[in-house]
């Protein structure tokens, strides 16, 4: 289990909130006599401590009492199958290939081999993507340490059984219900399960509830309660789900099919009863024409190349060592224009290099150096600000102790994000004692001491600072900053990422405004901004300084890049500020102070290296903890949205066309013009084969809301205009041909005015044209040329182009309906725009 350290200064992973201190109300479970800052609980009884020996945890496992929830990060390959087979659509379709299969040639049942394979190719790329996201899921699963004979180790959540003793430390996700056994001041945050943001303070004795999370201090807890009884385990697996829903790309799709299928049963009903009861034609010629008009008016590859896309944008993520733990974050990162980032772990590595420790008000250096030795071996979890200070003071040791032992904790202050410092008392050793803070300088300190020009001038370079100062009393009483005595300033060098320069840059190209939210001095993060690059890093706020009123405080967003001194509440409303003015919101994060801004934010985004807590919120975790890795997720967001979009002009081009078509025929009482060949070759040649190629192209794009609107908006007037050419193309043949196989050459021409209306369609999507896009147009022409040149081919989907008038009258009709679509999407784009 990865331990998330305890960050003085306020940006590194902790709590949202600290035990009782100045600022910050922490609720205590009822009945506790407690001492807030370093509660002393009841000695734990020996087995509870040593935790369950090996038999033990044998017999529980042979009675079932496993912690047996399956974590699971994707749909089963049932499921899979289920959702790709078992649609409307391709129930619909299922009869009429049938019927078709009963009653006419096999060149009129094409259309249902293709659904086959379309259904197969869906399968197959969501299987694929199955198998990427769990195989991403075991390296990013969290292990949390368990205690059994008395020896602690990691093991993966599967294997916790009832009775196991769980060891916790800040950013550590309780897995299972249980009982407090130990609590070194144990906060525990349960906003995700009640709502309530205060933490609660716990201690021996208390209840645990699975889906909370620690914030400050640690302990161990034993299981009461695992597998499907645990009280948050239902909610952790259907969250952790693989899911297609809840996106408005899919909604929209979902809106569309909806309105398709209400226009679709009238429509059907009236093309049947005109085919075979009106007209008095061949049973077999009118069965086979009415489901060619009916097979056309569903868009049955639309839903299969959303799956698809979204599918590939997850196996091409997984290789970057992206886990999308909810499909539609690919989605949600594309329509993002406000990046919110934390600095630690995002602009800079976590590592951190102690530079100068700076003595003040003539304080014994080598005495500063024994305090912070001190300091720095009372925490058992240190993190990298702490980290380093150990790496350069090793703990010392009290002289006048017979045994050569160091000084004793007589007293903790844990950190708290809310506060900006921790603290700790101890026993020199010979009847000294003494009592200290380490925390931000500008928070220990009043307004005006001469040492904070001092740290300015540290904060400008773009250096971290933490303040040692001597206090006299109780850590936790209120006030206890205000006489403190400054004794030393900590300087540390913060190591930027290479990659995080290019990163930002990328966003600046891309419009996507980048805010670097932090607890360390705004001038410090300025300073560090600025270094890589940060458009406005100049602007910089202290949110100590931040107004209330939230309109306030989204004008103040809106106008600054970098905030310092940022606690975990104003984190989200900084967040909600932004929402309330019409941005989508992404956070980045990797400590239990960000799990609420990460939560509400529309994504929210993880470092794998993160707490548990905050990769079980997050939409995406960054595996490889790669700030670098963002501008792919967003480029594949763009990519499926920007692309899905096209070609759900293609498809609903052709919904509206075939419609319109059969409302015609209808009217008019004449034969439908096309058997299901004809239609199922202009839906392969003007729509299947390029949406699939234009579905997997590069789209930079920016998201934009509005998906049904902004696809209807071309599809009605591109398809109304390709039906009413083609018909009229029909009626002219009709009036032109007569005798045996008329019927025959008044399909090809109405064939062929349909098949260059739609290829005008197809050459508007394509834009901007690319070298692949012209190739991809080209050769679908090409195709259909090949189609009518070649004798055997002719007869196949029986087309045969008659005479040399006709033909080029429907050729002459294409041409003036291409320019009325040319007309159409200029003027819709100019008086519709979205």
């Amino acid at each position: 289990m990865t331990q998330r350290a305890l960050d003085p200064s306020g940006d590194q992973p902790t709590g949202s909130s600290g035990p009782p201190g100045p600022g910050r109300p922490v609720k205590i479970d009822a009945g506790s006599e407690l001492d807030p800052v370093h509660p002393v609980d009841p000695p734990a009884p020996a087995t509870a401590a040593r935790g369950l020996s090996a038999a033990e945890v044998a017999e529980r496992i042979a009675r079932g009492e496993v912690n047996d929830v399956p974590v699971r990060s994707s749909r089963s390959v049932t499921e899979i199958v289920r959702a790709n087979v078992f649609t409307r659509f391709n129930l619909i379709i299922g009869v009429l290939w049938v019927i078709m299969l009963f009653v006419a040639p096999i060149q009129d049942s094409l259309f249902g081999f293709v659904i086959i394979a379309n259904t197969g190719i869906g399968i197959v790329q969501e299987w694929r993507a199955k198998r990427t996201l769990d195989s991403l899921a075991v390296i990013g699963e969290a292990k949390p340490t368990v205690r059994r004979d008395g020896v602690a180790a990691e093991v993966s959540v599967s294997e916790i059984v009832l009775g196991d003793l769980v060891e916790l430390g800040p950013g550590d996700k309780v897995i299972v219900d249980g009982t407090v056994a130990e609590a070194d001041s144990l906060e525990i945050d349960e906003s995700l399960l009640t709502g309530e943001a205060d933490p609660v303070l716990k201690r021996a004795g208390a209840p645990l509830m699975s889906g909370s999370f620690v914030v400050a201090g640690g302990g161990a807890f034993t299981a009461t309660k695992v597998g499907r009884e645990a009280y948050a385990a239902q909610l952790a697996e259907e969250a952790s789900r693989f899911t297609l829903v809840q996106s408005e790309l899919r909604s929209g799709i979902s809106t569309i099919l909806k309105y398709v299928t209400w226009m679709m049963i009238p429509t059907a009903i009236g093309l049947i009863i005109s085919q075979l009861v009106v007209k008095d034609n061949n049973f077999k010629d009118s069965v086979a024409r009415t489901v060619g008009g009916i097979v056309p008016m569903i868009p049955e590859g639309l839903v299969l190349l959303t799956s698809v896309a979204f599918a590939i944008g997850v196996v091409r993520l997984g290789r970057k060592q992206c886990l999308v733990q909810e499909l539609p974050a690919i989605e949600g990162l594309a329509r993002v224009d406000v990046v919110c980032l934390d600095k630690t772990g995002t602009l800079t590595e976590g590592g951190m290099d102690v530079t100068e420790v700076r003595a003040l008000n003539g304080a014994d250096e080598p005495y500063l150096h024994r305090v912070l030795g001190a300091l720095g071996a009372s925490d058992p979890r240190p993190n990298a600000s702490l980290q380093a200070i150990i790496d350069t003071h090793p703990a010392p040791s009290a002289p006048s102790s017979p045994d050569g032992a160091g000084w004793r904790v007589t007293q903790a202050l844990p950190f708290s994000s809310a506060r900006k410092y921790s603290g700790a008392a101890f026993d020199e050793g010979g009847g000294q004692d003494s009592s200290w803070l380490l925390g931000a300088p500008d928070v220990l300190l009043p307004d005006g001491d001469p040492a904070l020009t001092e740290i300015e001038q540290l904060n400008e370079q773009g250096l971290r600072v933490l303040l040692l100062a001597r206090v006299r009393g109780e850590l936790d009483a209120p006030g206890v900053a205000d006489g403190a005595v400054p004794s030393a300033l900590i300087v540390l060098e913060q190591r930027l990422r290479p990659d995080a320069g290019e990163t930002l840059a990328y966003f600046a190209d891309q419009r996507v405004a980048a805010k670097v939210i932090s607890g360390d001095n705004a001038v410090s993060v300025g300073a560090v901004a600025a270094k890589l690059g940060l458009p406005g890093a100049e602007h910089t706020l202290d949110a100590r300084r931040l107004p209330a009123d939230p309109d306030e405080m989204a004008t103040a967003m809106e106008e600054n890049a970098v905030f310092g001194r940022v606690t975990p509440q104003q984190k989200r409303e900084m967040v909600a500020a932004l929402q309330s003015r019409g941005h989508t919101v992404a956070m980045t994060g990797d400590g239990v102070n960000d799990v609420l801004a990460l939560k509400d934010a529309d994504i929210g985004v993880s470092m794998g290296s993160g707490s548990e807590a905050t990769r079980a919120v997050a939409q995406i975790v960054l595996l490889n903890n790669s700030f670098a890795t963002l501008p792919s997720v967003v480029a594949e967001g763009r990519r499926v949205i920007g692309n899905i979009t096209r070609v759900a002009t293609l498809f609903l081009t052709k919904t509206v066309y075939s419609v319109l078509l059969a409302v015609l025929v209808v009217c008019f009482q004449v034969e439908y013009p096309f058997l299901p060949r004809h239609l199922t070759l202009l839906s392969t040649l003007t729509i299947g084969i390029p949406a699939f190629f234009l579905a997997l192209a590069p789209n930079k794009e920016r998201a934009r809301p509005h998906f049904v609107r902004r696809v209807m908006r071309y599809a009605i007037p591109s398809g109304t205009i390709a039906a009413a050419a083609t018909f009229a193309t029909y009626l002219i043949a009709r009036s032109h041909y007569s005798g045996t196989g008329a019927l025959d050459a008044e399909t090809s021409a109405a064939t062929l005015t349909l098949f260059l209306v739609s290829m005008w369609v197809l050459a508007i999507i394509a834009r901007p044209y690319t070298w692949w896009r012209i190739c991809l147009v080209a050769a679908m022409g090409l195709a259909f040329l090949i189609v009518l040149a070649v004798p055997w081919l002719q007869d196949f989907f029986a087309l045969k182009l008659v005479g040399t008038t006709m033909p080029w009258t429907a050729v002459g009709i294409a041409v003036i309906a291409s320019a009325a679509l040319e007309y159409a999407w200029r003027l819709v784009s100019r008086r519709f725009p979205v």
